[in-house]
């Protein structure tokens, strides 16, 4: 018995590092996209439409394949479909770092979002059965610090790999070092991970999934593509048309439930306030983060000229300070003053905002990296405040036989906002740009004035998510924090935030 430990011991802390590496993998693809964008519009003679759909369509598929990837690992072995996302995504990498066609890459992203959906959601579910609840603790800790450090990386190792052209490839290091990563994962994943699967695994909605996803695509397609096409007629009927498609989605997931209780959604959860309101802060706050990261690269690279590495240099105080603001409410600050501090949250970070769209009004095209650390230290405070404690909060008056269902909505709730407010920078920023003749005023100044007209739109929404924050509990369930769920949960939310 004493003999068996130690190579036990080892296998399960060798299947933590493989599952690690894959949330960091997947941690890093999306961040080190957005600060290569330029670099790819130029390579490839990009439309901005494109750039857009780089990002919105892996976060659309992640956030609809989010709760049936979950679920087929209950179903069909949590090793198994970790192994098979893992793959699909190291072969998607591969393909999104070869192709040469702008549509062909966004169909690669696109595989790229459902793969990760299939391996993301195993991650906290490999770590519950691999490890006794008195380390978990310990373990989560690691996984934030590992959702930290992916933060900062990201825009740093793809302005690096950006900047340095390898072999005059350009951008597409950015996903080819995915291989050598995904391939080892398989290789460790295999031999060290032990399969494990729910005890009584519910069916698969596939219903519900079409229903959600082509309702999600009348949406969002025209909200993207409409400025390039001058927003057609048939832009603005499918987006009419989404509303019925949706409602039909509600309706089936309530016949489903009533039919053999496995919906893609579980409906009766949005019966508490609390978290009816949760799912509204995280649409929201989704929807503004979407909108910002995006057009910040914009107006960093194309409007003032930057180059890949000095807009990853430039963003490092902001991951900077989510991390560090992040550890102390959760550990401090919130036990202490429980709602009240996400709430102050979207305080600070709206005064980052304004503090930002201040410098820019007086600074101009003559701004510098070293202006703009203080708005960015100011907002990654305030988003700090809110990423980690927020799942936590929304959760706490859940019942918990629907935690884990709960948890995956919100997670898919952040991703769809992410989406939405991606699709929204046709409307936020592009139309400035496209009324702006670049003959008679500066590139710097019109993306000045797109950006500045953007971050209003980000003002606006964390007025919303503060709004609806006075719905959630005032102080975090202290049943929920005995039995450590909100420690597990809080982490894969505070991964899914950073992705988007």
């Amino acid at each position: 018995m004493t003999t068996d430990s130690p190579p036990a011991d080892r296998r399960r802390w060798l299947a933590l590092a493989v599952v690690m590496t894959a949330s960091f993998m997947d941690l890093v693809d999306v961040t080190i996209v957005n600060i290569a964008m330029p670099s790819i519009q130029r390579d490839l003679d990009a439309s901005f439409s494109v750039l857009q759909w780089l990002g919105e369509g892996y976060a659309l598929a992640f956030a609809i394949g989010l709760i049936t990837g979950g679920r087929l690992g209950d179903i069909y072995g949590r090793k198994k479909i970790f192994l098979l996302g893992m793959g699909g995504f190291t072969l998607a990498s591969m393909l999104c770092g070869v192709v040469s066609d702008p549509q062909l890459l966004v169909a690669a992203r696109v595989l790229q979002g459902l793969m990760g959906a299939l391996m993301v959601p195993q991650v906290l579910s490999i770590i519950h059965v691999t490890f006794p609840a008195e380390e978990r603790g310990k373990v989560f800790g690691m996984f934030g610090a590992i959702v930290g450090l992916g933060a900062v990386s990201g825009p740093m190792l793809g302005a690096l790999l950006t900047q340095w052209n390898i072999l005059g490839l350009e951008w597409r290091p950015i996903f080819l070092i995915n291989l050598p990563v995904g391939i080892a994962g398989l290789i460790l994943g295999r031999r060290f991970i032990e399969e494990s699967k729910a005890p009584q695994a519910l069916k698969l909605d596939l219903v519900g999934m079409v229903l959600a996803s082509v309702g999600l695509l009348m949406l969002l397609y025209p909200l993207t593509q409409g400025r390039e096409h001058d927003w057609p007629v048939w832009g603005f009927v499918s987006m009419v048309c989404a509303v019925p498609v949706l409602g039909g989605f509600v309706a089936y997931e309530r016949h489903k439930s009533r039919k053999d209780g496995s919906p893609l959604v579980e409906l009766s959860l949005f019966k508490v306030k609390s978290f009816a309101a949760g799912i509204g802060v995280q649409l929201t706050f989704g929807l503004t983060t979407g909108i910002f990261f995006l057009v910040w690269t914009f107006y960093m690279q194309i409007g003032l000229g930057w180059s890949a590495l000095r807009a990853g240099l430039t963003g490092i105080p902001f991951s900077l300070a989510v991390s560090a603001a992040a550890g102390m409410s959760v550990q401090k600050l919130v036990p202490r003053f429980g709602r009240k501090v996400l709430q102050g949250g979207a305080v600070v970070l709206a005064a980052g905002v304004l503090t930002y769209i201040w410098e820019i009004d007086r600074y101009g095209a003559s701004i510098k990296s070293w202006q703009m650390a203080l708005p960015l230290i100011i907002m990654g405070a305030g988003m700090g405040l809110i990423v980690a404690p927020i799942t936590d909060a929304v959760l706490s008056e859940v019942p918990r036989e629907h935690a884990g269902s709960a948890s995956g909505l919100i997670n898919t709730t952040q991703q769809l906002g992410n989406a939405i407010g991606l699709g929204l920078v046709s409307v936020s920023f592009f139309g400035v740009v496209d009324k702006a003749d670049p003959r008679t005023r500066a590139m710097a100044d019109i993306f000045g004035d797109a950006f500045t007209r953007s971050l209003w739109w980000v003002v606006g929404g964390l007025v919303v998510v503060f709004g609806l924050m006075y719905l959630l509990p005032k102080r975090k369930a202290a049943a929920a924090a005995a039995a450590g769920e909100g420690t597990e949960q809080e982490q894969g939310q505070g991964q899914e935030l950073v992705t988007a």
